[in-house]
């Protein structure tokens, strides 16, 4: 019995293999093995794993598996072949050479094996003469008396590409390529520190062995102080080299190497602390570059936190709260021009508050946020109580940063006794600094509705005042942009509005004169973004070229790398589209609400369709696509995940109208959402997929997404597909897929790949009419794959049941596209012709409804079905011909001129049942 279960699973582990689920084949064949006790059968299940493990590109244990095979049968050369391609990939190219000699003494006539070991011979020849010209690299860029710079940076280079591909990573690590690189490190010239940073990512990438070794070699307080260093591009080719052994080191944990790889590398948990800390303290290093501080907390940010809430393990997190807390705060603190402050960019406090915004949200119990909240407010506590003025504006600028990251802190730590009056009190400063940190912090303060009430109660007079008699421009726009922040409390509630309607129009047309004035600083400028977003609504329904005076003015400002500016424009287009989430009220509870005199949120009046579409309009004339299209191409350091997600609203607010569609696609917009669909927020990623499923339905997708950029459209699309996505995300997915499934082949293989058939077929069970048909339709035009028509084929399932089923529905469209599929199956599979009477007992009656339909398209489709159907067997043309459609046949053979190509297909049936002697031929359809 056990033999028997083992052999079933290894079955099922060939189907899934066959199918391109890999990981489950190796389920399949895993608990096989643990089954099976007989040398043989163990052998056969080593090899297939093997064959999995090299298709999800774990190639030591596809290398064991296969050993294992050959320890069994020294002459199975299907195993020594894989275990050459594994010992490719791993870099041992003599022991693969081996293996490959041996598969073609075994096997002489096999061209396959030929071809491998040339392809394997040329390789080895280019590793033996590369390994001296490795050599020859190194010479030049470490000879002191080499004055030919064109050479050195040839040799650079040649360095940096060799290093891209594995047999070259390997070729430099092999030849004590480490070492030289620590040595060019060690020159402190910034080029050459530039081509062995940049050489290091390549050893680095995808290996966690060498990963480890370079840590070893150069160690985490070098690689610190090179982040750290003055030279901005030295300082994020470090950051990049860095991230780059934070994913090595990640991904070894994931898959839980053994072995060899064990062995080399014992824990890397360890190895990614060690970073981290080293990081941490380069945050309160004085000698450390302002950028180069930057670096640290972006590297942070991006390796930290966890990438999905589905990981349970926040034990990093958790560890970098408790050991570096304080010194993020140190940075999001930092008064600028305060005697010993930290060396910052604009983007320094940004930065810090993003960090901790991320380490917020990855907590997990209320005892783990209570933990981080008295952090917080100790932080600040220790600065507010005994440090005096200078004190006081450092415990503000800390609570300004945690009130733009995690809130709920910030607030918190708003609430510390004295800590409001504080803030108003600086506000009244003579001195322009202080004055700039308080309004600053009272404008993120009066965010929040709560702290908005008190600050219109007690802070407006204060801040009309500044903004009326204060002489400097940094200070009044702040003040103006304080005002403005009141005035748009209550958010989309038109009726919590603070100030009179009108009022907050005024105060953005003033802010938007700064945005459109250059003379004035950036710094200065993007506040006034921040006022001028607003009452943006306001300024969009009108005539005249001002709207769009003030995109130009804000899309100017996104040319530099200050993410504020950014994330405030997005959020004001945001807010121009009406592009953020909003749910539509219940109306029994409204009715409910009325009843109890509750308060009842109002919409702006300025937020219907008709004045949507006309804001839509006139930011698809201000070029606004073509500003976010170049700054998605450039990869600005700006674009934070927030930020994507902000353009991706916008982006799918854009494309809501077909007839923009082709406006947006002419600016760039297609290419741009497809990165914004691959990166940052679960949230953004799926608005960008919908925006780009929204342009492949009405648009052709060869001309949106040229070359080979149709290709990347594929992941997106099949992401729309996933249970937790809403049945209009799930609806427009499979509308799009569809429209690329009838392109080319290689489109459809690509839609395998992404295992997106699965997903297919359960929305073809849906009950939501529209999602069934848009489902159905995506399988008639996948069908046209082997790899999907074999699907039909297998035993035991319901896929061909459910298209017979189908083609006999009410809807039209669902028939058409069922019994389109069903033509096809049949001309191409005799076999599933012969099925078609076994899946269902109503098979003949949805047939002959098919050639009665009063639709040509059906009665063609239903012909040729029945045509393929008499041509497969004598015994299923005998159950057609003693039936009525015969005469149904006889009928529509006689409509030449109408219907021809219904005839047509009439004429051949009836034609081919005369052959078979069922039938007696009748002249008058029979040619």
């Amino acid at each position: 019995l056990r033999q028997v279960t083992a052999g079933q699973l290894r079955e099922r582990g060939n189907a899934l293999f066959q199918a391109g689920d890999h990981a489950a084949a190796l389920a399949a064949y895993t608990e096989a093995l643990s089954l099976c006790e007989a040398e043989p059968e163990q052998a056969v299940l080593h090899r297939n794993r093997a064959a999995c493990y090299l298709k999800l590109e774990d190639y030591a244990k596809a290398e064991t598996d296969a050993s294992k095979a050959i320890e069994a049968n020294g002459r199975d050369v299907k195993a020594l072949f894989r275990r050459s391609q594994a010992l490719q990939k791993l870099g041992r190219l003599d022991q693969a050479v081996s293996d490959l000699q041996r598969c073609v003494s075994l096997e002489p006539k096999n061209k396959a094996f030929q071809e491998a070991l040339r392809a394997l011979g040329s390789s080895m020849h280019e590793r033996v003469s590369g390994d001296s010209k490795v050599e020859q690299m190194f010479q030049i860029l470490l000879d002191p008396d080499e004055k030919d710079e064109d050479k050195k940076q040839k040799a650079a280079q040649n360095l940096i590409v060799l290093a891209r591909e594995e047999a070259g990573a390997e070729k430099i690590f092999q030849s004590d390529g480490v070492q030289l690189l620590t040595r060019l490190l060690d020159t402190a010239k910034a080029d050459l520190m530039l081509a062995a940073l940049r050489t290091l990512v390549g050893l680095c990438t995808g290996h966690r062995s060498r990963t480890a070794a370079v840590l070893a070699e150069l160690e985490a307080p070098r690689l610190s102080a090179v982040l750290g260093v003055e030279h901005e591009q030295v300082s994020l080719a470090a950051c990049n080299l860095l991230h780059m052994m934070f994913d090595s080191l990640k991904e070894g944990l994931q898959k839980d190497f053994r072995g060899k790889e064990d062995a080399v590398v014992p824990d890397s948990s360890k190895d990614l602390k060690v970073l981290i800390k080293h990081l941490l303290e380069l945050l309160v290093l004085e000698g450390a570059s302002a950028h180069g501080r930057d670096n640290a907390l972006n590297l942070l940010i991006k390796v930290v936190p966890r990438k999905s809430s589905k990981e349970t393990n926040n034990s990093l997190s958790l560890w970098v709260i408790d050991q570096g807390l304080k010194k993020v705060l140190e940075v999001g603190s930092t008064v600028c021009g305060a005697p010993g402050s930290l060396p910052v960019t604009e983007n320094s406090r940004m930065s810090a508050s993003v960090l901790l915004s991320k380490l917020y949200d990855d907590l997990k119990c209320d005892a783990e946020r209570e933990n981080f909240h008295r952090l917080c407010k100790d932080y600040v506590r220790s600065w507010f109580e005994g440090h005096e003025l200078a004190g006081k504006l450092r415990a503000v600028q800390a609570v300004s940063c945690l009130l733009q990251g995690p809130s709920d802190a910030g607030n918190g730590v708003l609430e510390l006794e004295g800590m409001m009056d504080s803030v108003l009190s600086l506000c009244a400063s003579v001195c322009e600094s202080h004055q700039l940190v308080a309004v600053e912090a009272l404008i993120h303060a009066a965010d929040k509705a709560k702290r908005a009430s008190f600050i219109t109660a007690n802070g407006v007079s204060l801040l009309k005042e500044i903004y009326k008699h204060s002489e400097r421009d940094s200070i009044r726009i702040r003040a103006l942009v304080g005002l403005c922040k009141l005035g748009s409390a209550g958010g989309t509630d038109f009726s919590m509005k603070q100030f009179a309607e009108g009022s907050t129009m005024k105060l953005a047309k003033q802010c938007r004169k700064w945005l459109c004035n250059e003379a004035i600083d950036a710094g200065t400028r993007r506040w006034a973004v921040e006022g001028w977003r607003t009452g943006v609504r306001q300024h969009w329904v009108g005539s005249g070229p001002l709207p769009i005076v003030g995109v130009t003015g804000a899309m100017l400002l996104l040319q530099s790398e200050d993410r504020s500016v950014l994330y405030a424009v997005a959020s004001t287009l945001v807010n121009c589209t009406n592009s953020y989430d909003h749910e539509e009220p219940d109306p029994q509870m409204l009715e409910l609400a009325k009843y109890a005199k509750q308060h009842i949120p109002e919409q702006h009046p300025k937020d219907k369709p008709d004045f949507l579409k006309r804001r839509v309009r006139k930011l698809l004339t201000a070029g606004v696509v073509s500003a976010f299209a170049c700054i998605v191409k450039s990869e600005n350091p700006a674009l934070t995940d927030s930020c994507r997600e902000l353009i991706s609203r916008v982006f799918l607010a854009l494309v809501e109208e077909a007839e923009d569609r082709g406006s947006v696609v002419a600016q760039g917009g297609g290419k741009a959402l497809i990165p914004l669909s691959l990166e940052g927020t679960e949230v953004g990623q799926t608005k960008a997929a919908q925006a780009l499923a929204k342009i492949t339905i009405t648009s052709n997708p060869e001309l949106a997404f040229p070359g080979e950029r149709i290709y990347e459209v594929v992941r997106p699309l099949v992401s729309l597909l996933h249970l937790q996505r809403t049945g209009l995300e799930n609806f427009e997915g499979l509308m799009a897929l569809t429209n690329l499934a009838g392109i080319s082949e290689r489109l459809r293989q690509k839609i395998l790949k992404e295992k997106a058939v699965p997903m297919i077929e359960g929305y073809m069970f849906e009950e939501h009419e529209l999602i069934r048909l848009a489902a159905t339709e995506c399988m008639c035009n996948m069908a046209m794959s082997k790899e999907v028509q074999e699907l039909f084929l297998a035993e035991g399932s319901d896929r061909l049941k459910l298209m017979v089923l189908y083609s006999g529905e009410e809807d039209e469209k669902l028939r058409r596209a069922a019994s389109g599929t069903l033509a096809m199956l049949t001309a191409l599979h005799p076999a599933i012709c012969k099925r078609i009477p076994q899946v269902t007992v109503h098979w003949l009656e949805i047939l002959q409804a098919l050639l009665l339909s009063p639709s040509t398209e059906l009665q063609h489709r239903g012909a040729v079905v029945v045509m393929n159907m008499v041509a497969a067997e004598r015994e299923v043309a005998e159950q057609l011909m003693a039936s009525e459609t015969l005469e149904i046949l006889s009928v529509l053979a006689k409509d030449d001129q109408d219907k021809p190509r219904v005839a047509q297909a009439a004429k051949a049936s009836l034609a081919q049942a005369v052959a078979y002697g069922l039938i007696q031929p009748n002249p008058i359809w029979v040619s």
